[in-house]
């Protein structure tokens, strides 16, 4: 097989890892050369493997996170989703950004402007950080390992301890795939091993680095990518608590269905989605406290593996212990084996005094409900927060809460109305992103079309001959994508 995979999960070797760095560095420039259709044909041949590898790597999957089988059965279905979209992506070619500005001797900045050409073009080989909670969608052929590819980069991916085997059979079916619809070798490699993920990432050879997992894992990683001698882009999902602010006409007209379905949405997946609402502003003495303590607590499931389980125990326990908190609702275990869900209660006053640890992320089946007087206070509470993936608004048509959207927009990278955060659609116009910590580029994305940009660049070419631009950049436009020309959109 020209692309080659480990046939364990033992430590990827030295040797390993120089023999995969040199064949993506490599590999580059022959996958950058493909056409974009081309490259959308070979991601089709992988998500089409995946569909059929899906009785073989399912069970897999189960034995090593303890999620369900119709869970993962999405995921997957998800993943070879994402590799489609891409292709239609590059089939499309706007990603490319084509601009066109012809020579204009009367330019009126005082000067003749020349023919200048700008488009977009692979950065290089990428590293890919595997996540915990998506084995499939966020990991081995997940939507960073698709984007970077689609992007024309090869792609070495750093296996997550927690679902190694499943990694390694994801690997091979992606391998093979590759192969048989003509990549170039080297284009993919996966890795085991903390210090095999360490050097990789700090080879001169990788130009950009995906990443989604917790907030002191990825700040270490993004801080040795600045450090090298050429910093590189590190795309990093750390942490988001996933507001939500209720306010008064909304908890009046429907508090029960607001309580019914927050209660599904923080419990849902045992609570380890980074899209989790972790807190919840409700109006004081209103009927929502009450229909939140009615709803049923669903019963504990099993977390991801025991390292997750502990850290969302010592963060409860840390949270439940604050002195103005106290349990509004919880199953029977909620420190147990399968921890149950646990719903916290504060006041806004609280909070306002101690935001930095009463909006301590706390990954796994919990939240915390804070209760305020006037509307104004959401304000001051939403000021308090840092950078987050998503915030969300439960409110009436007529509400005055423009400022509070601003305020925001300028948190978030999602802010949503009336619906809940958890279940990301892989979309156009996805926006999975937003301020540190949330994220390390908040001008980016990991979740949708727009992802293709972080594995990219900007190029301008200057008075060149037709023969020797990007198809994409000559007057013909053989490729026949979308172009800006002369500020004016064309295609």
């Amino acid at each position: 097989m020209a692309l080659d995979i480990a046939q364990s999960t033992e430590n990827t070797t030295s040797e390993q890892l120089e023999s995969y760095l040199s064949a993506a560095h490599s590999a580059f420039g022959a996958w950058a050369e493909k056409t974009p259709a081309q490259r959308a044909d070979v991601l089709d041949a992988v998500g089409d493997a995946l569909d059929a590898a899906a009785d073989q790597l399912i069970p897999v999957a189960i034995s090593e996170t303890n999620l369900p089988e119709p869970r993962l059965r999405g995921e997957l279905k998800r993943t070879t989703f994402q590799l489609r979209i891409f292709g239609e992506l590059l089939r499309a070619g706007g990603y490319l950004d084509a601009r066109i500005d012809h020579a204009d001797p009367q330019w009126p900045m005082g000067a003749p402007r020349p023919d200048l050409r700008r488009t977009r073009i692979p950065l290089g080989p990428v590293v890919v950080f595997s996540a915990s909670n998506f084995p499939f969608a966020f990991s081995t052929a997940g939507g960073d390992t698709a984007s970077a590819l689609a992007a024309g980069n090869p792609v070495i991916v750093k296996a997550h301890s927690g679902h190694l085997e499943l990694t390694r059979a994801t690997g091979e079916v992606v391998a093979k795939a590759l192969d048989e619809a003509g990549a170039p070798a080297g284009l993919f490699h996966v890795v085991f091993g903390t210090e095999a993920g360490r050097t990789v990432l700090l080879d001169s050879r990788i130009k950009a680095a995906g990443f989604t997992g917790s907030i002191p894992g990825g700040r270490a990683l993004m801080d040795l990518a600045v450090s090298r001698d050429e910093p590189i882009p590190f795309y990093g999902e750390l942490g988001s608590n996933n507001p939500v602010f209720v306010t008064h006409a909304a908890a009046d007209s429907r508090g029960e269905q607001i309580a019914a379905d927050f209660v599904g949405s923080f419990t849902m997946g045992s609570g380890q989605f980074c899209t989790k609402p972790g807190t919840l502003f409700i109006p004081r003495n209103s009927n929502l406290r009450a229909a939140l303590q009615a709803q049923a607590i669903p019963a504990g499931a099993p977390m991801l593996n025991e390292r997750i389980r502990e850290g969302f125990t010592q963060v409860l326990q840390q949270l439940a212990g604050h002195d103005s908190v106290s349990v509004l609702a919880q199953g029977q275990e909620p420190f147990g084996a399968a921890p149950s869900p646990t719903l916290l209660v504060t006041g806004i006053e609280d909070l306002l005094a101690d935001p930095h640890m009463l909006q301590t992320e706390c990954f796994g089946p919990s939240a915390l409900v804070v209760e305020y007087d006037t509307e104004d206070q959401l304000l001051q509470a939403a000021r308090t927060f840092e950078g987050q993936l998503t915030a969300t608004l439960q409110a009436e048509d007529d509400d005055h809460v423009a400022e509070l959207v601003s305020v925001l927009a300028n948190k978030a990278g999602r802010v949503l109305w009336n619906q809940w955060p958890t279940g990301v659609s892989v979309t156009y116009a996805q926006q999975h992103g937003g301020p540190y910590p949330a994220t390390t580029a908040a001008g980016s994305t990991s979740v949708g079309t727009a992802a293709i940009e972080r594995f990219l660049r900007p190029v301008a070419f200057q008075n060149f001959p037709q023969h020797l631009l990007p198809a994409q950049l000559q007057d013909a436009n053989p490729a026949a994508v979308p172009q800006l020309v002369n500020g004016k959109p064309v295609n």
